[in-house]
C-alpha cells in the first residue's frame, strides 16, 4: 500500500530522479521520458473517460489506467529480469492479451474500414484518439531507452494504441460516426 505524507522530498531538486532500484538518474534521460509520457497518456485516458460518463468502455479504461501504474513502475525498475514478484511490478503477456480480446469483441460489431480516419467525431472519439497518439509516443520513447526494456511492456503499449482506436470508432457509432480522410480534398 502506498502512504504518502509528504508530497515534496526535495531530493529530485538537483535534476535527478530515483528507480525503483534506489539508483539516481537525470530527469532527461531516455528513461524518464518513457515513463513521463506513459504518465501523459494515462492522463489523457483519464479525459476520455470524463468525456465519455457512464460509457461501458469506462471500466475498461479505469483497467487500463491501472495497468499504466504497472507500466510506469515496470519502466522505472532497470535490469533484465523481467519476471513478476511480489516486490517488483512487472507487465505480464495476459495484459496484452486481453486488450486483443477487448479489441476484437469491439471491432466484431463494426464493419471494415474503406478509408483512413481523422482523428475525431464524438468528443469521446476525439478524447481517445488524442490518447491513443500519445501512446504512440509512450511507445517510441519506451524502444528509445537505452536499456533492456520488458518486452511485454513494449507489447502492451502497441497493443494499446490499436485497443484506443478500435475504442474511439466504437464511441464513434461503431464507425457510422467517424470522419473520413479526403485525400487531396482540400486542395
Amino acid at each position: 500500500m502506498v502512504k504518502l505524507n509528504k508530497i515534496y522530498t526535495r531530493t529530485g531538486d538537483d535534476g535527478t530522479t530515483g528507480l525503483v532500484d534506489g539508483s539516481r538518474v537525470s530527469k532527461a534521460d531516455a528513461r524518464m521520458a518513457a515513463i513521463g509520457d506513459v504518465d501523459e497518456a494515462n492522463s489523457a485516458i483519464g479525459v476520455a473517460i470524463a468525456a465519455l460518463g457512464e460509457h461501458p468502455l469506462a471500466a475498461a479504461l479505469t483497467r487500463i489506467q491501472n495497468d499504466l501504474f504497472d507500466l510506469g513502475a515496470d519502466l522505472a525498475t532497470p535490469g533484465d529480469d523481467f519476471a513478476p514478484s511480489e516486490m517488483t511490478l512487472r507487465i505480464v503477456a495476459a495484459q496484452p492479451a486481453r486488450l486483443e480480446a477487448e479489441i476484437d469483441a469491439m471491432n466484431a460489431a463494426m464493419p471494415p474500414l474503406t478509408s483512413f480516419i481523422l482523428p475525431g467525431g464524438s468528443s469521446g472519439a476525439a478524447a481517445l484518439h488524442l490518447a491513443r497518439a500519445i501512446v504512440r509516443r509512450a511507445e517510441r520513447a519506451a524502444v528509445a531507452v537505452a536499456a533492456p526494456i520488458n518486452p511485454e511492456a513494449l507489447t502492451y503499449l502497441n497493443r494499446l494504441s490499436d485497443f484506443l482506436f478500435v475504442a474511439a470508432r466504437s464511441v464513434n457509432k461503431n464507425g457510422a460516426g467517424d470522419v473520413l480522410w479526403v485525400p487531396g480534398g482540400v486542395r
